[in-house]
C-alpha cells in the first residue's frame, strides 16, 4: 500500500442512530480520545471527525494492527449489546479510498442529505481540533493536514461549480418539512426549538422560510438563547424552564450538543397538567439523540428522530443525481493532486540521495581527468565541466521521472527499494535530508515490495566504485518491469 492511510468508523450507512449515539464524541471526549490513539496506539497523526451522521478516526501511518486497536479504544468500549463487538456496525477504508472518501463525506456526496453545506465546517471543525490537542508533534501533522485542507477545497468547488448544492435541504430543513407535511401547514402553529447551535440556527432559518413566527428558543447558555431568539424574532425560555410551555407548543424541534436526553418523560408528564386535546410532533435530530424514547409513548405525542428523515431525504437526493458525475469528477481530481503530493513527499529523499551519489562519483572522476589533463586551458576545462554535467542529468532523468510517476501510480515503494538497492543506498536517502521517514509500509506493517535478497555487504569506495552485492542475480524476479 502506497499511502499507509486509514479511516475506521460507523456511519448512517453501517448504523442506526442507536449505536451512533453511543459512539458520538462531543469536544473534550474527542481531545482525549485523540490523545490516547496517539500515547496506546503510537499513530503519528490522528483526525475525529463525529457529527449525527457518522463517527470517524483518519489515522496515519496506518496498519491492521491499529486499525484494530482504534476499533476497541474508541467503538468496542460504547457500543453495547452483541457482545460489544462494534464490527457489525463499523467500516474502514485504506490508502486512496481513505483520501477519497474524506473528500465524497466533505462535499456532501456520502450524507444522508446529499449535498448538505453543514458538514464543511464540521471537516473543519474536527481539523482545528486535531490541531488544538496538546501534543508534540501535532496530530494533525502534515499527511492529515494537506489531506483535510484538499478535502475542504474539493468540498467548495463542488458547491460552487456543480448544481448538487441547488436547493440544498439539511437535515434541520429537512425536519422542517417533515413537520409541514404532517401538519399540512406550519402557519399559525407554536413551536419550541431546543438548542441555540449552528444547527438551531438552521431549524430557525428554515421555519422563517415557511412563515413561522411564534417560535420559543432553549438553550444551556441562556444568552446564547436570547441573541438566536432576537435575530429570529423569537423567544428566549431559560433551558430549566422549558416544561412551562411544552403545553402551550404544537412542535418541539430539538438539536443540542447534551450527551444524555434533555426532554424526558418525566418532564412532559410535569408540562401536562391536563390532559392534551391536540398533538405535540417532536423531532430530535441530535447524536447522541436529546429526547427519551419513552416520550413517544405519551398519548398524543408523535417522535421522530434523524433516521426517520430519510424517505424525505431520498426525494432530495432524486433531484440532485444529474449533478453526482460532474462533483465526482471534481473530487477525482483533487484526489490525484493529493496523492501525487503525497508521492512526491515519500520519493524526494531517494531522489536527492540518488544525484548526491551521481554528483560525488562525477566530481571524483573529474578529479582524476584534470589531474591527467593538467594543461588544459580554463575555457577547455569549463567544456569537460559542462558535459559531465549534462550528461549526469540526462543519465537520471528518466529515473527520475519513472519514480515520481510510479509513486503517482502506487508501484513507488517497489521502486524505491529497486532505487536503494542498486545504488547501494541503505539510510543513505534519510541522511540526505529527507528525514527519518520509512518506506511506506503495506497493511501489515511489513514494508510494501520489500527486496529480502540478502543485505548490501560491499560499500563503494571513494571513487564510487565496488563489486556487486549479493543477491544481484535476483533483481529481474523483484524490479517492477
Amino acid at each position: 500500500m502506497s499511502l499507509p492511510l486509514a479511516v475506521v468508523g460507523v456511519s448512517h450507512e453501517t448504523a442506526p442512530v442507536e449505536i451512533r449515539e453511543q459512539v458520538a464524541y462531543g469536544v473534550d471526549e474527542a481531545r482525549s480520545a485523540l490523545l490516547a490513539l496517539r500515547s496506546e496506539l503510537a499513530a503519528d497523526e490522528a483526525v475525529l471527525l463525529s457529527t449525527c451522521n457518522r463517527t470517524e478516526a483518519y489515522i496515519f501511518p496506518a496498519t491492521r494492527e491499529r486499525t484494530r486497536g482504534v476499533l476497541l479504544r474508541l467503538f468496542r468500549e460504547r457500543i453495547g449489546g452483541i457482545d460489544g463487538d462494534p464490527a457489525p456496525y463499523a467500516f474502514e477504508k485504506w490508502g486512496a479510498d481513505a483520501a477519497g472518501h474524506l473528500l465524497s463525506v466533505t462535499a456532501g456526496l456520502d450524507a444522508m442529505v446529499t449535498g448538505e453545506a453543514e458538514i464543511q465546517g464540521q471537516v473543519r471543525d474536527a481539523l482545528e481540533l486535531a490541531r488544538s490537542v496538546p501534543a508534540t508533534p501535532s496530530l494533525a501533522g502534515p499527511v492529515l493536514n494537506r489531506l483535510f485542507q484538499t478535502a475542504l477545497a474539493a468540498g467548495g468547488q463542488v458547491r460552487s461549480e456543480t448544481r448538487i448544492g441547488e436547493g440544498t435541504a439539511s437535515v434541520a430543513s429537512v425536519a422542517v418539512e417533515l413537520a409541514g407535511k404532517i401538519f399540512g401547514s406550519l402557519h399559525g402553529k407554536r413551536i419550541l426549538v431546543l438548542g441555540a447551535g449552528m444547527t438551531g440556527e438552521l431549524i430557525l432559518t428554515a421555519l422563517a422560510r415557511e412563515g413561522v413566527q411564534s417560535v420559543a428558543v432553549a438553550n444551556r447558555t441562556y444568552d446564547r438563547a436570547v441573541h438566536l431568539a432576537r435575530k429570529h424574532h423569537g423567544q428566549a425560555v431559560p433551558f430549566e424552564r422549558i416544561s412551562n410551555i411544552l403545553a402551550t407548543v404544537d412542535i418541539v424541534l430539538s438539536s443540542t450538543a447534551a450527551p444524555h436526553p434533555v426532554l424526558t418523560r418525566a418532564i412532559l408528564t410535569e408540562s401536562f397538567t391536563e390532559p392534551r386535546r391536540r398533538p405535540l410532533l417532536v423531532i430530535d435530530i441530535a447524536i447522541p439523540r436529546d429526547v427519551d424514547p419513552a416520550v413517544g409513548d405519551e398519548p398524543g405525542v408523535f417522535l421522530y428522530n434523524v433516521d426517520d428523515l430519510r424517505s424525505i431525504v431520498e426525494e432530495h437526493v432524486q433531484l440532485r443525481e444529474e449533478a453526482i458525475p460532474e462533483a465526482r469528477s471534481v473530487l477525482a481530481e483533487h484526489r490525484r493532486t493529493f496523492l501525487a503530493w503525497h508521492a512526491s513527499r515519500e520519493v524526494v529523499p531517494v531522489i536527492r540521495a540518488m544525484r548526491e551519489r551521481a554528483t560525488r562519483i562525477k566530481e571524483s572522476e573529474l578529479g582524476r581527468l584534470f589531474a591527467r589533463l593538467a594543461g588544459l586551458a580554463p575555457e577547455e576545462r569549463a567544456l569537460v565541466e559542462e558535459f559531465a554535467r549534462r550528461f549526469q542529468n540526462k543519465l537520471l532523468h528518466a529515473p527520475t521521472v519513472r519514480l515520481k510517476k510510479g509513486m503517482a501510480e502506487g508501484s513507488g515503494p517497489e521502486l524505491v527499494e529497486v532505487v536503494r538497492f542498486l545504488y547501494e543506498m541503505g539510510d543513505e536517502a534519510a541522511r540526505s535530508g529527507g528525514g527519518s521517514r520509512p518506506v511506506p509500509r503495506g497493511a501489515d506493517g511489513d514494508a510494501a515490495g520489500s527486496l529480502r535478497d540478502g543485505s548490501v555487504q560491499k560499500q563503494p569506495d571513494a571513487d564510487g566504485h565496488g563489486s556487486a552485492p549479493a543477491g544481484t542475480e535476483n533483481l529481474n524476479r523483484s524490479a517492477p518491469r
